[in-house]
């Protein structure tokens, strides 16, 4: 999933400048056993919300992560992604 977030730079009220920033975050989905499903981001520690289904599960990761970075942001804190991340998956069978 990436997450776009708009940056107004003004100097002196008259020059402004808008920066794009763009985050990518790997979303891990859980199906639960009474529907629906579990999301973590594993970039942002705690960072864990539901939806009933995969597409609502999805919105609402979109609106945890938007919130987790604004409170990076106002601490100050630097904004961890995954756009630099490889992932791979293994099957294995046991013998």
């Amino acid at each position: 999933m990436e997450i776009e977030f708009f940056v107004v730079d003004c100097e002196f009220d008259t020059n402004c400048y808008i920066f794009k920033l763009m985050y990518t975050y790997k979303l891990h989905l859980h199906p639960e056993p009474e529907g629906g499903f579990t999301v973590s981001v594993p970039a942002l520690p705690g960072c864990i919300t539901y939806g009933e289904d995969v597409e609502e599960a999805i919105a609402m990761a979109r609106e945890a992560i938007e919130l987790y970075i604004e409170e990076l942001e106002e601490r100050g804190e630097v904004i961890p992604d995954d756009s630099k991340i490889l992932e791979y998956s293994l099957t294995l069978a046991s013998a």
